[in-house]
């Protein structure tokens, strides 16, 4: 197989990541919005979650295939990143997670009632492997961001669209929104993970968080 790079884009194949104890498969969904959907699979017992249903379950659904899926994990109420949990649901019975702040839009825009609302410090199983939940407010109110620190390597973070390349998410000329979302960035994730983190954000290629470190000051000076 391949070094595991990131790099995909919509009708192109996935992107698979062996660790120790997960596979992380990464895919891009909607030539539009090219939207990055994350397949979390536990290497021990198979169990599957996946984190964000953005869009295209025909292309979703062969790679979750006959194992089934335990959960989806939606990072934010945006419309983009959830268009297909309505199908994914109804194909795999499978829980809906998603930020407290943000479940009841979501459930609003897609039909799908949340089985569990998520809260800063709690976690989502993926077999023997968990994920801690670390709430990132600004991007929207319930955004949140999830932690697998694997036990024989780095960690990996999944950040929905609070943290990319380059910058914090869109705050849509808000400024106390941007100032939430830069603070939570700093404290809970830079101020907290080690530089050999990597992350994977829910649009465009992946990065680390010192890769990253050096331009935060930038990224709230010009304020976006």
């Amino acid at each position: 197989m391949s070094e595991y790079t990131g790099r995909v884009k919509p009708g192109g194949p996935p992107d698979v990541r062996e660790l120790a104890h997960l596979t992380i498969t990464k895919v891009a969904v909607d030539p539009q919005m090219s939207n990055n959907c994350y397949l979390l699979r536990c290497q021990h017992t198979g169990d599957q979650v996946l984190v964000d249903a953005a869009a295209e379950p025909d292309t979703l659904l062969p790679l979750i295939g006959d194992a089934g899926l335990s959960a989806v994990a939606t990072t934010h109420r945006h419309w983009d990143h959830h268009r297909a949990l309505a199908a994914v649901v109804a194909a795999t019975g499978a829980e809906v997670v998603a930020g407290a702040p943000d479940a009841a839009d979501i459930t609003e825009q897609t039909g799908v009632p949340v089985t569990r609302t998520l809260a800063q410090g709690d976690t989502v199983a993926v077999g023997d492997c968990t994920l801690e939940v670390i709430a990132i407010a600004g991007h929207t109110p319930g955004s949140i961001a999830l932690l697998y620190d694997d036990p024989d390597g780095h960690p990996h973070l999944f950040t929905g669209d609070s943290l990319f390349p380059g910058g914090v998410g869109n705050t849509f000329g808000d400024e106390g929104a941007f100032l939430q979302l830069i603070s939570d960035v700093e404290t809970k994730v830079f101020q907290r993970l080690p530089d050999d983190t990597w992350f994977y954000p829910g649009h465009g290629d992946d990065s680390t968080i010192g890769a990253e470190r050096p331009s935060l000051g930038e990224w709230r000076e010009r304020g976006w």
